[in-house]
């Protein structure tokens, strides 16, 4: 559904400045697959996407989508393809319904066609109660179902969502994904999303694909990625005071064992599995005199595993403003 190869984006900021936003991107994504984009602010997953979706034309490199080139026939590529950006798209003062039936005839649907495909997508998303009311007059949710609608308008086989769910409150986020996982199994569509919500991630798509400096330096499934990125932890707190470094050394001989560390009474460090690492090494610690007072077994996260890839963390991103411009500023 998507390949590109050695896809690129420089922006001229001035006559002495190029940013290189993109720098030789390689993606293949199948059709069905839902695949999250993360990466820190600023490095180039916007920039990608706005290439796969013709709003930025590339410096180098190629990139189909759906079968067609994004720069010999972007006009093709839009009618395969949906949008939802950041921002709401739907006219403030227009009414829910009509955005809809005006973005179907957009999409060269007729009259007819274009209201009976709104009444489906209202009725799919839960907004047909709310047909009549002003965009102004909906809630932040209900806006971004809308959306959501907008995008899906015409039937694509692609659908992109660029964080989607920023700035709802967890009940409207899940209430979103419920919808869209509904559309998504009906249609057997292709998803691409970028997000912050490591959690939205974890559980939506099968893979995960991590941008930095404008290339891509992971691409796996979520378990994948943690599993051999980072890893599971075990963090070990000792009874007695004095002892962990004892403790330390039994975990040392633990197979698979690694990065281990004493803070205070606190033994930490990196296993294969911790859930079966945690009985053992209580029963070694208590064999040896030295008992524990807890023994926690942690695993990881993909915040974790973008700590691991960028040294830093993905939920401290979210709230920077990013530095790289876009193709309007830069002109």
């Amino acid at each position: 559904m998507i390949q590109t190869r050695g896809l690129t984006k420089d922006f001229v900021v001035s006559s002495t400045e190029t940013v290189h936003a993109v720098r030789g991107i390689d993606l293949d994504i199948a059709p069905g697959e839902l695949v999250a984009v993360l990466g820190p602010n600023g490095a180039g997953k916007s920039t990608t996407m706005r290439m796969l979706t013709t709003l930025v034309r590339p410096t180098s490199g190629t990139a189909t989508v759906a079968g067609v080139d994004v720069v010999a026939d972007p006009a093709t590529v839009r009618r395969h393809i949906g949008y939802v950006g950041q921002g709401n798209g739907a006219g403030h003062q227009q009414r829910a319904a009509d955005e809809l039936t005006m973005q179907g005839q957009v999409y060269g649907l007729d009259r007819i066609s274009a209201r009976r495909r709104t009444g489906e997508l209202l009725d799919a998303l839960d907004l047909t109660a709310l047909a009549r009311r002003k965009v102004s007059d909906l809630s932040g949710g209900q806006r971004r179902r809308l959306d959501v609608a907008l995008g899906l308008v015409h039937a694509p086989r692609l659908l992109f969502l660029d964080e989607p769910t920023t700035g709802l409150d967890p009940h409207n986020r899940a209430n979103l994904w419920e919808h869209i996982a509904r559309l998504r199994a009906e249609h057997d569509m292709t998803i691409v999303l970028t997000t912050h919500y490591l959690d939205e991630a974890d559980t939506m798509a099968e893979r995960v694909v991590v941008v930095d400096h404008g290339q891509v330096i992971a691409d796996d499934t979520a378990d994948g990625l943690k599993r051999t990125l980072a890893g599971d932890r075990v963090v070990l707190t000792v009874a007695v005071p004095g002892t962990a470094g004892q403790v330390a050394s039994i975990v040392g001989s633990l197979r698979g064992a690694r990065d281990v560390t004493v803070t205070g009474d606190r033994v930490d460090a990196r296993v294969a599995d911790a859930g079966a690492a945690v009985p053992e090494l209580v029963l070694a610690a208590s064999a040896t005199g030295t008992p524990l007072l807890e023994a926690l077994a942690v695993r990881p996260t993909l915040d974790d595993v973008f700590l691991a890839l960028t040294g830093r963390r993905l939920r401290d991103e979210g709230s920077r403003v990013t530095d790289i411009p876009t193709e309007e500023t830069a002109a």
